[in-house]
């Protein structure tokens, strides 16, 4: 018992700094080089939150003239050792969610051509840029831009960028999960129910069998998900473990679904208003899968093979999170399979780190004598995980 209730008191804090550390979710943007002998041709794809941290106190978004301006500061080509000249640039249509610019570079050769781009980094080190390059050839290669990997060599004999460097993308799973506050707060949720070993091995697997089912529809075009819905389905998920951790804890399960459902009903409602980006059976839908599953793991006595298929679900909400950015990129289908099992994998390496580190962390506060009851523990940290849930869900929803 004082094993378990250690495990979570260090699990709270260490996802409250993991929340209190980062921001958003993750910070990347994408990019699409087409070089054509002298000519080099970019369009580079800008999140919205992302281009927001580049907008002034009183403004929602920057407009396109100082993007376009922060862009040709931090992106540039070489070629033969010389800087190639860059155009004005200009803003291009983009999804609802996102902003595209284009930019044209002159090279005095095609020649040894380097591409290099350190933007957002000194905003946010973690940043990545994933970048599709069309080479002279018409071959598609794949590289990644880093805080350490800011330069790229795009001459046809490099054979290290063919490659797409499989351990970049396994490196920014496990960077997903560890730096990621919505993934370590549902992973908090999920290791905060399991009062047993099987219970938490249970939900595990089944968060790992939902990733695995999101690499199959996102690679054979199934399903097909628009960004803006997971964003807030992940943001639900976490309510929704936060209000089963309390559910079970105090044995009210129909309080606590009302507590849920009813809201969910009232935005469903409004979203036929035509207020709201979310649907409104997307909403409907949400409002009785969570009230129906809160009710049924509140009565029932061994609920841990149920949550393995409600987590899968979860994990499949998740997975597609980034499935959906690697599907806006419009990578080459023979490189899309490549990037999600290396993100898969590198997901399932944050996994086991931050378990294997809490099980530490479980040893030091259990022989320093700070565990704490467990019902103090469940019902602060549940708490707390509903209320920033519902916060995300609902400034998501809204945006």
């Amino acid at each position: 018992m004082r094993t378990r209730t250690g495990l979570r008191c260090c699990a709270a804090l260490l996802a409250l700094w993991g929340a209190s550390a980062q921001a958003h979710t993750k910070s990347e943007t994408h990019s699409v080089w087409q070089i054509a002998g002298t000519i080099v041709r970019l369009s580079f794809t800008i999140p919205l939150p992302e281009s927001k941290r580049l907008a002034k106190p009183d403004e929602d978004q920057p407009p396109d003239a100082r993007v376009l301006e922060y862009l040709q500061q931090h992106l540039s080509v070489r070629s033969g050792g010389g800087l190639c000249s860059a155009t004005p640039g200009r803003a291009l249509a983009a999804t609802s969610q996102f902003r595209r610019f284009e930019m044209t570079f002159t090279c005095p050769s095609s020649a040894d051509i380097k591409l290099h781009s350190s933007a957002f980094f000194e905003l946010v080190p973690s940043h990545v840029t994933f970048a599709q390059i069309e080479t002279g050839d018409g071959q598609f290669v794949e590289q990644l831009f880093t805080e350490g990997h800011r330069e790229v060599d795009a001459s046809a004999g490099d054979a290290q960028l063919r490659d797409a460097r499989f351990i970049e993308y396994v490196r920014l799973g496990i960077m997903h999960i560890l730096t990621g506050p919505d993934h370590m707060s549902f992973l908090l949720g999920l290791v905060l129910i399991s009062r047993r070993l099987r219970d938490l091995v249970f939900v595990v697997t089944g968060f790992t069998i939902g990733h695995s089912i999101t690499l199959a529809l996102a690679v054979t075009g199934i399903l097909r998900p628009h960004a803006e819905y997971i964003d807030a389905l992940v943001a639900l998920t976490i309510a929704m473990i936060g209000a089963e951790n309390i559910a079970v804890a105090t044995h009210r399960p129909g309080t606590v679904a009302i507590g849920i459902g009813l809201p969910l009903l009232a935005m469903a409602a409004v979203s036929f208003a035509g207020i709201g980006t979310l649907p409104p059976l997307l909403l409907l839908g949400a409002a009785l899968f969570c009230a129906n599953y809160l009710m049924l793991s509140g009565h029932m006595r061994d609920a841990g093979r149920l949550r393995l298929i409600v987590t899968l679900v979860f994990g499949l909400i998740h997975g597609f999170g980034f499935a959906a950015t690697l599907l806006e990129m419009q990578l080459p289908a023979q490189k899309l399979v490549q990037i999600l099992v290396g993100f898969n994998i590198g997901v399932e390496i944050g996994q086991l780190s931050l378990v294997l580190a809490l099980m530490g962390l479980v040893g030091v506060a259990v022989r320093a004598r700070l565990s704490l009851p467990r019902p103090i523990v469940v019902d602060v940290v549940a708490a707390g995980l509903v209320a920033v849930g519902t916060y995300w869900f609902v400034s998501r929803s809204y945006a």
